[in-house]
């Protein structure tokens, strides 16, 4: 595109970022995106929405001893950190005083957004800070959140298997859906859109792994076509690890940076700062950007692919060097790891084991695992190659653990040294050796120990309860009401699973579930796995080990019972000489 100089124009209540390609609309000093102007558009954004409940980053705090609640971030001071040719950037801060104690999260928050000269789009990051002599606080969820035209944006994309057209919002109200099991499930049965009648409408759907919430969004199919995405090209501020589940987009249409939340997971990662403890971390940035195709005959959905270009533009990009914040630490400033992962396990191999696919991160020192649960500080993930190699770049300075899981053993690996980055580091860590926790040969195993339950059986929804996206699909655990095909597969008698004949991709339910009664009621289920040792060493120690994927108000119990038949025979004589039957 032919070069434009850079503009921002102040508004009084509203200031303007154009490039030429894009104008940027928020208010002042709040902070809030209340308009993006693009390819002849004049708002992305939902015009029917108040201007407060378009474009903003929030929060979910609570306190010790006050309720807390969701927060919609507004900024009380705007500055202008940068205007030049290259590059604008704004600050819109919100200070943290002791009036506000029980009344406001205890928080100094600064939101940044960035436009550069030729980027189709902006960026934005915030830095977030509590002092030690604050009082304490939790912080249950932080995100950025667009809320876009409904009439314009129809079609969602959230990984390449996971696309489609969306219904309305307006499907979702009560002369048009019926609320099902939770609020955020409904059941659309008398849509704008004959075409989604019958389907189920639930955000959490559309959730995905960290690892996989790289660049989602949406597309105006009409001409001109035109794309909404967000996009994310790290994940070392995001909580949980690589594998801890986020929203992405859904029904509004909405579109969503998660970087912190509670969600299929509940306290374990609700980070609670307690009086005296100081804390500051920077979320994103984070590129929304915008495409679009102006030929009549091009598939709008090729923005799609175009997004996915730009998305690994972007990660190649990271760390960045334009943020003008000190809080955010640039490429020169960061270190870096290598290594190399392997596997000793003496009864599937005598040689060592390349840790083929196996995951490799950096995180706060701890336990084993702790990474699952960490969730105030940042974290930096890979996988290794085939060979067991690993390489981990843009590493902020600190002291980190090393922590690894592979694919196909059970366990945590933790390296035992502590690892401390600085400034252009490069620091290579020997052959790295895991051992899998064991006591002795494979008796029998049920799944594959990969941190998932997609192997196990899945049963078909019920079909009054059905989302298209996910027939026939490699994530149908995603389709609603699940849980209760189970009290219809077994309405008496619980799961009994024959080691030796039962598949586990038929035989065993993916879930384990309680047993719905009625309306109100529901009973806990039991079941069974019924395994033959035909030669058992009386001198020896047997070990049942068990790999929870994820688990919600529930009490798990593990009971063993054996049947030796010979000990049962000389019971019974005993108790016939006393006269007993």
């Amino acid at each position: 595109m032919s070069y434009v100089k850079l503009q921002l124009h102040d508004k009084g209540n509203h200031v303007v970022m154009d490039n030429g390609i894009a104008r940027v609309t928020l208010s002042k000093p709040d902070g809030i995106v209340t308009g993006i102007e693009y390819n002849g558009i004049d708002n992305l954004l939902e015009v029917l929405n108040e201007e407060v409940n378009r474009g903003y980053w929030d929060l979910v705090w609570g306190g010790s001893g006050t309720a807390g609640g969701f927060d919609v971030i507004k900024g009380t001071n705007y500055e202008v950190i940068m205007e030049n040719e290259e590059q604008i950037e704004l600050s819109f801060t919100r200070k943290w005083v002791p009036s506000q104690e029980g009344k406001a999260v205890p928080l100094n928050i600064d939101k940044r957004f960035v436009m550069l000269s030729g980027s189709s789009g902006f960026y934005t990051y915030a830095i977030y800070e509590h002092l030690k002599e604050w009082p304490a606080f939790s912080l249950a969820e932080t995100r950025i959140a667009f809320k876009l035209r409904k009439e314009k944006f129809h079609y969602m994309a959230v990984t390449d298997d996971r696309q489609r057209f969306m219904p309305l919002p307006d499907d979702r109200l009560p002369d048009r859906g019926q609320a099902l099991a939770y609020p955020e499930a409904v059941l659309l049965v008398n849509p704008l859109e004959s075409q989604f009648k019958g389907e189920v409408d639930d955000k959490y759907q559309y959730s995905c792994e960290n690892k996989d919430i790289t660049v989602h969004g949406w597309i105006c199919t009409e001409q001109p076509s035109v794309g909404f995405w967000l996009i994310t090209p790290s994940h070392e501020y995001r909580t949980g690890g690589p594998q801890k589940q986020n929203l992405t987009s859904h029904v509004g249409p909405t579109a969503l940076a998660v970087f912190m939340s509670a969600h299929y997971t509940g306290e374990d990662l609700l980070p609670k700062f307690s009086e005296g403890e100081a804390w500051k971390k920077v979320f994103g940035p984070v590129f929304v950007y915008l495409n679009s195709s102006t030929d009549d005959d091009n598939d709008p959905l090729w923005l799609w692919q175009d997004a996915k270009s730009q998305m690994n533009a972007e990660a190649e990009s990271w760390p960045y060097s334009f943020p003008a914040s000190d809080d955010y630490v640039k490429t020169e400033q960061r270190g870096n790891v290598v290594g190399r992962l392997l596997v000793q396990d003496r009864y599937v191999d005598k040689d060592f084991i390349a840790a083929n696919r196996g995951y490799v991160g950096l995180a706060v020192p701890g336990a084993a695992g702790s990474w699952q649960r960490e969730c105030k500080e940042y974290q930096f993930w890979t996988r290794t190659d085939e060979e067991g190699f690993f390489y981990i770049s843009g590493i902020r300075p600190g002291q980190y653990n090393l922590y690894a899981w592979i694919p196909g053993f059970i366990g945590d690996y933790k390296y035992d040294d502590v690892i401390t980055i600085t400034s252009g580091c490069y620091i290579y860590v020997e052959d790295l050796v895991y051992q899998p926790p064991r006591n002795g040969a494979t008796l029998w195993e049920i799944g594959f120990p990969d941190r998932s339950a997609a192997e196990f059986y899945v049963p078909d929804p019920n079909p009054k309860y059905i989302n298209k996206l996910y027939q026939n699909h490699p994530d149908r655990f995603r389709q609603y009401g699940l849980w209760e095909r189970y009290a219809e597969l077994y309405p008496d008698k619980d799961l009994v699973y024959v080691v030796g004949s039962s598949d586990y991709r038929k035989d065993w339910f993916y879930a384990q579930v309680t047993r719905k009664k009625d309306s109100k009621t529901y009973q806990g289920t039991t079941w069974q796995i019924k395994f033959e040792l035909k030669n058992i060493d009386k001198n020896q120690s047997y070990t049942l080990r068990v790999a929870i994927a994820s688990a919600t108000f529930s009490e798990l119990q593990v009971g063993v019972y054996l049947s030796i038949h010979a000990f049962c025979t000389l019971e019974y004589k005993e108790r016939q000489s006393d006269g007993m039957k």
